[in-house]
Order: structure tokens, then sequence, then C-alpha cells
């Protein structure tokens, strides 16, 4: 089973500030980049499911120079109020880690 870990050496979740949660996906090198990409598994429908928002919403950026894939999206809740269970964001991408990514 292919995942995440196989193409990155880094993923994460964050705050982007009290109403945003982003995610960064960086890759092992050219070639993992390019291998991650080219599955199309990090797509906006994904994000929208697993974290209950309109694909609209979703924002997601490819970054070459980098090696990385950048996701942003409104958070499930308010940064602390009663209903945020993470408030730093930094568990929100362990539903990601699982997945099986096809190559």
């Amino acid at each position: 089973m292919t995942t995440l870990l196989d193409y990155c050496s880094l993923v994460r979740s964050k705050n982007a500030g009290p109403f945003t949660l982003t995610f960064d996906f960086m890759c092992h090198n050219e070639q993992t980049y390019e291998a991650l990409v080219a599955t199309e598994f990090l797509n906006k429908q994904l994000f929208a499911t697993l974290y209950n928002t309109d694909p609209d919403n979703v924002l997601l950026v490819n970054h070459p120079l980098a090696l990385a894939v950048k996701v942003s999206l409104p958070r499930p809740a308010v940064q602390g109020e009663l209903r945020d269970t993470d408030c730093y964001a930094g568990q929100q991408y362990a539903p990601l880690m699982d997945m099986e990514v096809a190559p």
C-alpha cells in the first residue's frame, strides 16, 4: 500500500489564523513531488469530504519549486470555541495518513 509518507518527508496541518486550516505536503524530491501531483490524490473534493466543507472553499496550490503542495480550507470550528477539539489544528492531517494513494 502506498501512502503519503512514501511521497512526503513532511505532512502537517496547522492554523492559518483562527478561521483557516492549512496542510503542507513536502515531498522527498522532484520525482516524488511529480508522482504525487500526477496521482491527483490531493484534490479539493477529498478535503471537502473529510472536513465537511464545499469544494469551492478549498484552496489547493502546487509549489513545484518547493516540492510541496499546500491546501487551505475553513476550520471546522473557529479556533478556541467550545466545539474546537484541536486548538492548534496540529492533528487534522491524521485521517489522510492511512489512506492509500494510487501510484
